[in-house]
């Protein structure tokens, strides 16, 4: 995702230099921009002169990389996480209650610049800065603002992890595919390009409902009228509200 994100800001022209810590490794397809940024240990920044720290980490090492970090924070200076389940109150036990911290999640999408990020700010963090912060994240695709951090989790399971759920019913309509015959590949370049070409169309559509679309699709006594009787029955909204409520708890947990 850090990669991702350095791609989409590089696109939009809005970094001078970034400083990264310690990765391991630097991702081949950001060495193109050697002369914008550069690899540091911790005890090498200088962050006085930087405008936002960025934390592009796995939740599991938050806490180091926050250690490592508290004491050379200067007063004011913004952090924006990108890390599930780690709330604004754990960032202001590990990096002083004066810091002012932007949470969000953006999925991977965000490589494509077709990403969407969920932000949410503590209330010392000013207008410039959640300016800057929202033009960071729409340079890889749409973002929007909560004002209950609690949705956060929510956010996460749906939008953040949500990808997964669409790669695996290219899996499922592939798979249903070659069970009625269709060669393998036959029916994985069939499932894909659907769902592609729908996403497309929701995409294209964005004012009318997703009720209105696949209505659209139905003719009365056809084909597809045919498979939502059985996809409609409700299981499948039944698997998706236990899916997304087993991801929202896992959030949840990530934040102890």
């Amino acid at each position: 995702m850090g990669t991702a994100l350095i791609h989409g800001w590089m696109g939009a022209d809005l970094l001078k230099r970034a400083d990264i810590l310690d990765p391991s490794p630097i991702h081949d397809s950001l060495m193109i921009f050697q002369s914008l940024f550069h690899v540091k240990q911790a005890a090498q920044l200088d962050l006085q002169n930087t405008d936002m720290v960025i934390l592009a980490v796995k939740p599991q090492i938050m806490t180091q990389i926050c250690t490592d970090l508290k004491d050379m924070l200067p007063t004011g200076l913004p952090v924006l996480s990108i890390a599930a389940g780690k709330t604004t109150a754990y960032f202001s036990e590990h990096l002083g209650t004066d810091t002012p911290v932007i949470r969000t999640m953006p999925n991977t999408p965000a490589a494509i610049g077709k990403g969407v990020t969920a932000l949410y700010a503590t209330d010392n963090v000013s207008a410039a800065q959640r300016n800057m912060a929202q033009k960071l994240m729409q340079a890889v695709g749409q973002t929007l603002w909560l004002e209950d951090e609690s949705l956060m989790d929510a956010v996460t399971a749906l939008s953040g992890s949500g990808p997964a759920y669409v790669f695996y019913l290219i899996e499922a309509m592939a798979k249903a595919g070659i069970k009625i015959g269709l060669p393998e590949d036959q029916a994985m370049m069939l499932a894909r390009q659907t769902i592609i070409g729908a996403a497309g169309l929701a995409e294209n559509d964005s004012k009318i409902p997703a009720a209105i679309l696949r209505q659209n699709v139905t003719s009365p006594g056809g084909t597809t009228e045919a498979a939502l009787n059985i996809l409609m029955d409700g299981k499948f909204q039944d698997i998706m509200d236990n899916a997304i409520a087993a991801a929202t708890k896992r959030g949840r947990e990530l934040a102890d």
